[in-house]
């Protein structure tokens, strides 16, 4: 079977900076089984595969090694491939996804993302975790992820993960999420996720449906920006609202191509 691949570094205006995701169109769900083997041989942190049944989208997340209910910038890249190059004709996408409904709506060159809010709680910090970190946090919270306040944005830039101890951990399907005030943005942020082939996520557009009510409280306003600083670095453009977030960002097409699966 011929599959039609698309790359799409998502949440930037720059190629080889953002976060890479695969696209994949289907006629019909293949094979849980193969739909895993492609996002292993992909080897990005996403691929996207999507079923357009005419009225609403079908949309699943798989990582190389499972598939995920949520994923924000596998979701722009797939919102992205049919508007800029599968010529979608509607000025907003409906997903039916796992985690329910998304819709993307998108204006010149960007993408909004409406997504569903989830405010982290105060926590504890798993011994594994504060083992595996060189830079203790100042506060723990929680939600799907775990949410690690930090001072400094110069703090966020010198955390180092010790994988070894790390990986000791399970949080499927969740991660680590560090995050601070920002020096040039409203509040920044990395993402790391244990017993994973790629430790550090580029730019996480789920982990700020934690962030954003959580930053939108701490400042006391509800449109953010934000930057994740991983080393190919992404920008977000965020708006709370209530138990929805928004979160903007644009992507570049990087590659078109092909895959057989037999």
């Amino acid at each position: 079977m011929k599959l039609t691949l698309y790359q799409i570094d998502a949440f930037t205006e720059e190629i080889f900076r953002g976060n890479p995701a695969c696209v994949v169109p289907l006629e019909s769900w293949l094979p849980d089984e193969t739909l895993l083997n492609i996002a292993k041989e992909n080897a990005v942190a996403e691929t996207a595969f999507f079923i357009d049944n005419g009225k609403e989208i079908q949309l699943r997340w798989f990582t190389p090694e499972f598939e995920m209910d949520l994923c924000g910038h596998a979701t722009l890249a797939t919102a992205h491939c049919l508007v800029s190059i599968l010529n979608y004709s509607h000025n907003e996408i409906l997903f039916e996804t796992k985690s329910g409904q998304l819709k993307v709506t998108f204006k010149e060159d960007t993408y909004y993302l409406d997504f569903p809010s989830r405010m982290p709680v105060s926590s504890e910090l798993p011994e594994i975790i504060a083992r595996s970190l060189n830079i203790q946090p100042k506060e723990v919270l929680q939600s799907r992820d775990f949410v690690l306040v930090y001072d400094t944005e110069e703090d966020i830039k010198n955390i180092k993960i010790d994988q070894s101890i790390f990986n000791q951990i399970n949080l499927d399907p969740g991660g680590v999420v560090v995050t601070s005030k920002g020096a040039d943005s409203d509040f920044v942020s990395r993402f790391f996720t244990p017993q994973a082939s790629i430790l550090e996520d580029p730019v996480t557009g789920s982990a700020h449906c934690s962030l954003v009510p959580f930053w939108a409280e701490r400042l006391g306003k509800d449109e953010l920006s934000a930057v994740q600083l991983s080393e190919r670095q992404g920008k977000l453009f965020c708006k709370n609202q209530k138990e929805r977030v928004i979160i903007a960002g644009k992507a570049k097409t990087y590659l078109i191509g092909h895959i057989w699966t037999e």
